[in-house]
């Protein structure tokens, strides 16, 4: 019983740190400008991370994501940040369908596989979710809090990273994309 107490209330106290850091992390502006570095930095290669799919096979996160570009969200059901970032996400992949892979990492503090699956096919977002059942992605990506985007080239590198629900994604993927960009 003691152990039961002792693991809930370390992922309370890892929830509200995970909260905490979202609040006081900086936007993409400030990471692009230098101001403050979230997560890996520009031009870094991309590192893979062993994920789970929504049936929990283990699967790898760069197969997952393609190769080409991608727009990877860690994402928790119960983040609110998450949800305010959700219509920047659905107008990415609504204005560049193809050109672009969005993947969202459902990282596993508060939250199961079940829960994800299940939020998954209530809200039907239209793009892949993968579970991060051990935290390898969030270990690997530094992503130290939830409603982080981290946007990938297509030779696999960073461009940039930002965190919380008013990022102008539309805009850093057109900018990413290039003259490609313009829907087809």
């Amino acid at each position: 019983m003691v152990r039961a107490l002792h693991t809930s209330s370390g992922a309370a106290l890892w929830a509200v740190f995970i909260f905490a850091a979202g609040l006081a992390a900086p936007d993409r502006a400030a990471a692009q400008e230098g101001d403050a570095q979230l997560g890996l930095p520009p031009g870094t290669t991309a590192p893979d991370a062993q994920v789970e799919d929504l049936d929990g096979n283990e699967v790898s996160l760069l197969e997952v994501v393609g190769g080409g570009p991608a727009l990877i969200e860690f994402w928790a059901s119960w983040c609110e940040q998450c949800e305010l970032l959700q219509p920047e996400i659905d107008a990415v992949q609504e204005r560049f369908g193809e050109k672009i892979k969005v993947v969202a990492v459902a990282v596993a503090v508060s939250q199961s596989v079940r829960r994800v699956r299940r939020h998954v096919d209530r809200h039907d977002p239209g793009y892949t979710f993968v579970y991060d059942a051990k935290g390898e992605a969030v270990r690997a990506y530094e992503a130290l809090t939830t409603s982080i985007v981290v946007l990938v080239d297509g030779e696999g590198r960073i461009v940039s990273t930002g965190v919380g629900p008013k990022q102008g994604l539309v805009e850093a993927v057109e900018g990413m994309l290039g003259d490609g960009a313009t829907p087809g």
